[in-house]
């Protein structure tokens, strides 16, 4: 990989742990789900993502805990606001294209730190 960043640049990223409370469609985007996230913190983050064409069934992500990019500049998209990041793994395998959320076992609490 070309890009290589130092690992006080890797430091800075917090990755942590969010339970999905509600998922749903966007107006207007066929791509975007509003995702509200617990991360333990007092209230819940909204977290605009482009993964609906993976999930039309937007119930199948409430309940999942995932790991999420947490200290990301808020940002606007299509006029939502977003407040972290899904991660997620997608290419080809020898079976075609893949898509996976990064999810970790129930017993993980929200809000954990992934190192």
């Amino acid at each position: 990989m070309e890009n290589k960043i130092s690992i006080d640049d890797f430091k800075k990223t917090e990755i942590k742990i969010g339970k999905i409370l509600s998922a749903e469609k966007t107006e207007g985007s066929d791509k975007l789900l509003k995702l509200m996230v617990d991360f333990g913190e007092e209230t819940p983050r909204q977290i605009i993502s482009g993964i609906a064409l993976y999930f039309p069934d937007t119930a199948a992500l409430v309940g999942k805990k995932c790991a999420f990019c947490t200290n990301l500049q808020p940002r606007v998209i299509r006029g939502f606001a977003s407040d972290g990041m899904i991660l997620a793994a997608s290419g080809q395998n020898g079976d075609g294209d893949f898509f996976s959320l990064l999810e970790v076992p129930p017993n993980v609490a929200p809000g954990a730190a992934v190192h």
